[in-house]
């Protein structure tokens, strides 16, 4: 029987897994937007949205557990300094998917993930788009 048996397995065994999804998500907090596949981007939002939701508040605990999570204090710190503080009145969600085609070397499909932008930066982005558009 398979009950409470989710996730993907993405053709790694439980260490490796373990360590893609930290690793990747380490990437997505430094860069903001990393292109992957569509299956490991669906998969990584239930790994990094809790621990952004886990930086809302800052406390020493949750720094420890993110850390325990992440095993990086860079990404720890940015976690908690610019990443929590910015989604502090959002209530989920935190994360875009963006199917990006296909790979080229094994036709996977691609998917582009990034963080979502809060409302005023998302309207100053298309006010500027509208500018260059019209000029």
């Amino acid at each position: 029987m398979r009950h409470r048996k989710t996730g993907r397995k993405l053709n790694r065994n439980s260490p490796q897994r373990g360590a893609l999804m930290k690793g990747l998500a380490i990437s997505i907090i430094e860069h903001e937007s990393v292109r992957t596949t569509l299956a490991k981007a669906k998969e990584i939002r239930g790994f990094l949205e809790p621990l952004v939701t886990l930086a809302k508040k800052n406390t020493v605990a949750n720094q420890r557990i993110a850390y325990a999570r992440l095993q990086s204090k860079p990404a720890v710190a940015k976690l908690f300094d610019e990443l929590g503080p910015r989604y502090a009145d959002r209530p989920g969600g935190y994360l875009r998917i963006i199917k990006r085609g296909f790979r080229a070397g094994d036709k996977s499909p691609a998917a582009q993930i990034e963080f979502v932008l809060n409302d005023e930066e998302a309207t100053e982005e298309t006010a500027a788009e509208e500018e260059t558009v019209s000029a």
